[in-house]
């Protein structure tokens, strides 16, 4: 007997969420054939089968969530049968750590603060202990909060610095006519992580205008001398992992009172999928040409349209990049991608008129693109953000010094 467990598919995954069997209780697979699809916090993973044999035993089903390391199903050879006993007593959800509901013999009154643990439909609160402990120190109501740990659930960071709620909102009731579109995995996770950064990190924004004409000059050298295609956006890559390298004070995080700063820098680059957005992250960037950064994010946002990069290929940013250049945008502010304390921004590369010279009536056209900096204030201030967008501004008008 074999059985069939939940794997760990990267360093930070914790727990994993059947999205469904794709083979049938009883059906025969082999060594290595995929016979089900696991959702983590950051993709959709293929379950390949770990043995051959007969598939039985499902101990989850579609929608359940269970920690890395636990069984959810069994392979039997020919003539075995599953142990009596088996899987008995496990959980298709990770409850230990669920806070339990409030009953009349738990203490209550002025003098005794009591987060609430479950919310009026009922559903339990994942949280992990210590969450819940500053919580109920504090007199928060967990369920005001969303979590940003391994499949919502409610962690540290999400409690700390958090004034307890009073009044919540009731919830929007859908009229005829409406349509109510259920929440996808990934777009739940987008939820709460953008609302997170949103009103956790002080934002701050610096945007300037960028002359790309010489850039758009060396495209063209390199399709005249057949040597490969390299996009505006790899030039942005190597642009802001240079001036990452100049302003490490950037490459950064903020951490319970202090600031980590970061030796190596990892660039997260923001792309758009059916379901919502990924990060993939292009690692060490600060030790790779131009020309590779280039194949690693034509082949990184590729998995990620095609729903085949893995958890690593996403986790361990220092810094992001969003380009909406392709959607005729003059420009945006993008959402910090905690714990990261920048990201830029990426407008629309257009042709525009500008003056020759600034003592010159004359114009001439070239192409010009704007580009925004989110900063995270705690971490950086205006002067510093101001400063890392114009040595990036100051690279992507001298291209030719991000060949070396």
């Amino acid at each position: 007997m074999t059985e069939v467990i939940m794997p760990k598919m990267g360093d930070g995954m914790e727990e994993g969420t059947l999205v469904d069997w794709l083979k049938k209780d009883g059906e025969k697979v082999r060594t290595g054939e995929v016979i089900g699809n696991i959702q983590t916090d950051k993709a959709t993973l293929e379950l390949e089968s770990p043995g051959s044999g007969i598939l039985t035993g499902f101990l989850i089903k579609g929608g359940d969530t269970v920690p890395v390391g636990v069984p959810i199903a069994v392979l039997l050879k020919d003539g075995e049968k599953i142990p009596e006993g088996w899987g008995s007593g496990l959980t298709p959800a990770p409850q230990a750590e669920a806070p339990s509901i409030p009953t009349a013999s738990h203490p209550s009154g002025p003098d005794v603060a009591q987060p609430a643990t479950a919310p009026a439909n009922g559903l339990r609160i994942k949280a992990s202990p210590l969450a819940k402990k500053i919580a109920a120190e504090a007199g928060i109501d967990l369920s005001t909060i969303t979590g940003t740990g391994p499949g919502g659930r409610i962690i540290e960071r999400d409690v700390r610095g958090i004034t307890p709620v009073q009044h919540v909102a009731k919830p929007t009731i859908a009229a005829k006519g409406d349509t109510e579109v259920p929440l996808s995995r990934l777009r739940q996770i987008i939820a709460q992580r953008t609302q997170h950064s949103k009103q956790t990190v002080p934002h701050f924004y610096v945007t300037v205008e960028v002359d790309i004409e010489k850039i758009y000059a060396l495209r063209e050298l390199f399709e005249q001398e057949e040597s490969g295609k390299v996009s505006v956006n790899d030039f942005v890559v190597m642009a802001c992992t240079r001036a990452l390298q100049e302003m490490p004070e950037v490459n950064a995080t903020f951490a319970e009172n202090k600031i980590l700063q970061y030796g190596d820098v990892h660039i997260g680059i923001a792309a758009a999928v059916d379901e919502g957005l990924l990060v993939p992250v292009v690692k060490n960037a600060d030790q790779k040409s131009l020309r590779e950064i280039s194949g690693e994010v034509r082949e990184l946002v590729k998995k990620a349209r095609d729903g085949k990069l893995l958890p690593d290929e996403m986790s361990g940013s220092t810094f992001s990049i969003s380009n909406m250049g392709m959607l005729n945008v003059d420009s945006f502010c993008a959402i910090i991608n905690e714990p990261n304390a920048a990201i830029v921004a990426i407008g629309t590369a257009k042709r525009v008129p500008v003056a020759v010279d600034e003592d010159s009536d004359e114009l001439e056209i070239r192409w010009r693109m704007n580009i925004t900096g989110s900063f995270d204030h705690r971490v950086v201030d205006g002067a510093i953000g101001a400063r890392f967008v114009n040595v990036v501004k100051n690279y992507l008008e001298n291209p030719t010094k991000l060949l070396s």
